[in-house]
């Protein structure tokens, strides 16, 4: 396989400047887990690390053998085979020999709203992602003296506080007015969460949070999923880590994340007063710009809300299929765009005068991944949502 176009714009000289100020190199080792980690992140192989190693330094000659016992703990890697490493998966060496249980990597409960066909390999992938972001944000949050200060909460539910019941005690918490919610990444923000939007190299998968012990809730969206799934899925992760604190029947806390995003973005005793007076395409595209979901998660809401029978929500869905609108709707509800690490950012920038080489020093990453990542994205102006029309 030829990474000539995959490799991190990160050459061996530039590693030796990540390697930080009093960080001595020849006393630096890679955890065994990290490299592990850092290299599922970038969905490669084994093999494929060895190859982008060669590809650098065509001397070295390295071999999935060696990168296999590497990742094994068999030996140690260190000096120039961690610098080496180190360019190959584009993260600074610093990352590569963190201690992974410092970090809390592989801890915590780990929730996505994705596709069923989505397997295993591909999951690693994401939840290595998220390991890394995590990283990433304490490492800049931490340079700025944030608190990690939230005013998230569990609500248990069971057989008589049910997801909906969950959904309304937390927007009685956060004192949210009723009707929608005009921009849900800023109350989650608010709150206290971090909330990411990037490129999951996937379309199987719209979202991934985790709430690990001590620390303020993450949630990691994928810029690719269409925008108007996005505050549903966003949603739907608020409710996991809400209501679930414990693995359970993956199918049963989908179902009831699902309950809590659709009570949470659209209460009941709103949004039965708006449906009741008819349930068409027409009506559903204009409801859709005024509480941002798409036509389909409305027709299933007025569903459970016994607005309309099961009969007319399979014909509004066989109409929707035969307009091709279960691939793409029609009516635009613009992506709403994370502020908090873009402050972080603009903080470290402007006031504390650093570059985006620092920056990206500090969250152990190339500075166009950086680059890429939290500023770039961030920086994209936010629109409110426009009115539909059929």
């Amino acid at each position: 396989m030829d990474h000539s176009e995959d490799l991190p714009a990160l050459y061996l000289e530039e590693s030796h400047r990540l390697g930080g100020e009093g960080v001595l190199l020849e006393d630096m080792t890679a955890d065994p887990a990290m490299l592990v980690l850092a290299r599922e992140s970038r969905s490669w192989t084994q093999a494929d690390v060895a190859q982008a190693m060669s590809r650098l330094e065509a001397d070295a000659r390295i071999s999935q053998g060696y990168i296999s016992r590497a990742e094994a703990g068999r030996l140690a890697v260190t000096g120039d085979r961690l610098l080496l490493f180190a360019a190959a998966l584009g993260y600074a060496p610093e990352v590569l020999c963190s201690p992974a249980d410092v970090h809390g990597v592989g801890i915590g409960l780990v929730h996505h709203r994705k596709r069923a066909s989505m397997g295993a390999t591909g999951l690693r992938r994401i939840h290595a992602i998220l390991a890394l972001t995590r990283m990433q944000i304490k490492a800049l949050t931490h340079a700025v003296g944030l608190s990690g200060e939230h005013c998230f909460c569990h609500i248990p539910i069971d057989d008589l506080d049910t997801p909906q019941d969950a959904a309304e005690q937390l927007r009685e918490r956060w004192s949210l007015s009723r009707g929608p919610i005009s921009n849900l990444v800023a109350v989650i923000e608010q709150a206290g969460a971090m909330v990411v939007v990037r490129d999951l190299g996937t379309t199987e998968l719209d979202a991934v949070s985790q709430w690990s012990y001590g620390e303020p809730p993450l949630f990691l969206l994928n810029s690719a999923s269409p925008p108007d799934r996005f505050r549903f899925s966003l949603a739907h992760e608020l409710g996991h880590v809400i209501m679930h604190t414990d693995p359970g029947t993956g199918r049963e806390q989908e179902a009831e994340a699902d309950r809590f995003a659709a009570e949470f973005l659209m209460p009941h005793e709103d949004i039965s007063e708006e449906l009741k007076d008819g349930v068409d395409l027409t009506r559903l595209l204009h409801l859709k710009g005024r509480w941002g979901v798409s036509m389909a998660a409305l027709a299933r809401r007025a569903l459970t809300l016994s607005v309309i029978s099961d009969w007319q929500y399979r014909n509004i869905m066989v109409e929707m299929s035969a307009l091709g609108y279960r691939t793409a709707e029609p009516g635009a509800v613009s992506r709403e765009t994370p502020q908090a690490l873009s402050s972080v950012v603009k903080q470290l920038q402007e006031h504390d005068g650093l570059s985006v080489a620092q920056m990206a020093q500090l969250a152990g990453l190339t500075p166009d991944e950086f680059d890429k990542i939290y500023r770039s994205a961030s920086s994209l102006p936010e629109s409110p949502l426009p009115s539909a029309r059929l």
